[in-house]
């Protein structure tokens, strides 16, 4: 039999890879001839692997799917979880939309989000997206002066965000953006209807395409986004009926949030969908909570609270256990040292 000491040496040098891969046993340490899986004793672990078997979807997937009439699935994502779970849930487009200055970082509105701060919630997602069409936010400021700040803020979101395309609200005054954007060799999804980034224009957040005129301004600013090459346009806060026609007068699709269920495709923002927010808190007519994770999530965390303070948590079994006899001789150490 080895002595304590000869093990927890080999321990040292398996840990520190000073020798080969050792199996350990009461007998002592004996090499494999496999390959030693490492055991992570750390709280610091990766959340999972975004390895999917699915095909990636691309622009040419997306066409497929509008060609056949098969709805487009969009959602939101603002951090590795979100996405790692949207990605596996088989979303066809994953969206870092700029709603997250409110749901993730706990701003007002959209319009104080940066793109720095977009960078970063985009790189995130990017890691955890290896299925799901991903499109990054340009953020109100990024795009809005000119058409070549607008070609630079796409460059960044694509090369530094790690996206495949970029989204931008507006209309026919943002055709030539759209185009030059396009024209780099990048992909747009286009925002019309109700664009949350410029609400203190619309009056705040109002359904928009209500009257004849507003409607066909809409077709308007669909037809031009289109012909400038976005490669398909969000419909906000659009009555069904107008949104369902403007849908049948383009060649790209439509993707609808508050816009009913005649469009090409549906995207809403994850944390409203998956009811990830306290009781009382508003939320607008067009979505629908397919979950409770602030229950869920309140239930597991003062459950949590309840047993740390009955000492319930952590049991034998969460525990590391040490040898008897190394412990016995850690107990025989303590008693005799100077108090």
């Amino acid at each position: 039999m080895t002595s304590p000491v000869a093990r927890s040496r080999a321990l040292f040098d398996l840990l520190t890879h000073k020798s080969r891969p050792l199996l350990l046993s009461a007998a002592g340490p004996f090499p494999l001839a496999t390959t030693f899986q490492q055991h992570r004793w750390s709280s610091h672990s990766p959340i999972g692997s975004p390895t999917l078997t699915r095909k990636k979807i691309t622009l040419n997937t997306l066409r497929t799917l509008y060609q056949k009439s098969e709805p487009i699935t969009m959602i939101t994502a603002h951090d590795f979880p979100s996405a790692h779970v949207a990605d596996h849930a088989g979303m066809d487009m994953i969206l870092v939309g700029d709603s997250l200055a409110m749901v993730a970082l706990g701003m007002e509105d959209t319009s104080e989000v940066l793109m720095e701060e977009m960078l970063l919630h985009c790189r995130s997602v990017a890691r955890a997206t290896k299925g799901a069409f991903t499109v990054g936010d340009l953020p109100m400021g990024s795009y809005e002066v000119a058409p070549e700040q607008a070609v630079e803020s796409a460059i960044r979101m694509i090369k530094q965000g790690r996206v495949q395309s970029v989204k931008l609200e507006g209309g026919r005054e943002m055709a030539p953006t759209i185009d030059r954007i396009v024209q780099a060799g990048i992909p747009v999804l286009a925002h019309i209807g109700l664009t949350p980034q410029r609400q203190n224009a619309l009056g705040g957040f109002r359904v928009q395409g209500k009257t004849t005129a507003s409607a066909v301004k809409l077709l308007d600013d669909a037809l031009a986004v289109q012909d400038a090459g976005a490669f398909a346009v969000v419909l906000e806060a659009v009555p069904a009926e107008v949104a369902a026609l403007v849908t049948k007068k383009l060649r790209i699709p439509t993707i609808g949030i508050g816009a009913g269920n005649g469009c090409s495709g549906q995207v809403l923002v994850q944390v409203d969908m998956a009811g990830n927010f306290p009781p009382g808190r508003f939320l607008p007519k067009f979505v629908k909570k397919y979950g409770d994770v602030w229950g869920e999530s309140m239930r597991a965390i003062q459950l949590y609270k309840d047993e740390v303070k009955s000492r319930a948590y952590p049991d034998v079994e969460h525990t590391y256990p040490m040898p008897a006899e190394e412990l016995k001789e850690f107990e025989t150490l303590i008693r005799e040292r100077p108090q």
